[in-house]
């Protein structure tokens, strides 16, 4: 019997066609499963997209949560997201080596203070956005870029990139480009830059302060205004 399934097997066209059909589902199949692997695998992307789930639930209940509500809710993932104390050294730039190791402390915690509160004061409403990611990052000799887009329900995207450093599975986010160019630190650089020359570390922690609790008391600042 099996020899006489063999000959029918080599034989019939019909059957001929069959297998070359299951080969190129069976290719097919591996392709699709490689692709989505793929995607699944870059840990850059995984994490923004982590990101952003949380950021859209706390949109969505921005009202119920309030401003604090908004604050604790995005602080952990934040924390994971974001290089924080990287952030702060880039935006303070060549001068933070200078700067005592306690100052250095207190301008770690207030910048990421003022980080999450910055978030919690934007990101406070819902009207229906939704952020779209690029299914892979691309190398750059500083890190990785993902790519990203704040989608409103009218009017147009917000672009928003992320430049990620890491290695392995652990890429965290250590500057952003709105509209693709404008870095987020080139930007807080300038700033940091006029209060460190006039006041010194000290002025700029105390500034960092007044940012966050200015931000902590605003009751709206209108809903999807996108991040920094």
């Amino acid at each position: 019997m099996t020899a006489l399934m063999g000959s029918i097997d080599r034989n019939d066209p019909y059957m001929k066609w069959r297998r070359l059909l299951l080969a190129c589902a069976t290719l097919l199949a591996a392709s699709f499963s490689a692709g989505a692997a793929s995607d699944a695998a870059d840990p850059a992307v995984v994490k923004i997209r982590t990101f952003y789930d949380t950021l859209l639930t706390v949109m969505q209940q921005a009202d119920k949560l309030g401003i604090r509500g908004r604050y604790d809710k995005l602080a952990p993932s934040i924390h994971t997201t974001f290089d924080l104390a990287a952030m702060t050294r880039i935006a303070i730039g060549p001068g933070w080596n200078s700067i005592a190791p306690e100052q250095q402390a207190a301008l770690v915690e207030n910048f990421s203070r003022m980080t999450i509160a910055t978030y919690a004061n934007r990101f406070d409403g819902y009207s229906g956005e939704r952020f779209e990611v690029a299914p892979a990052s691309e190398a750059r000799t500083t890190g990785r870029i993902v790519r990203s887009k704040l989608v409103p329900s009218s009017g147009e995207s917000i672009t928003l990139d992320y430049l990620m450093r890491g290695s392995g599975d652990t890429w965290k986010v250590v500057d952003v480009y709105l509209s693709g160019t404008i870095s987020e630190l080139a930007t807080r650089r300038s700033e940091f830059s006029a209060i460190l020359n006039s006041g010194g570390p000290n002025a700029l922690i105390e500034s960092l302060r007044q940012q966050t609790g200015k931000m902590m008391r605003s009751s709206s600042a209108g809903p999807g205004a996108g991040a920094r």
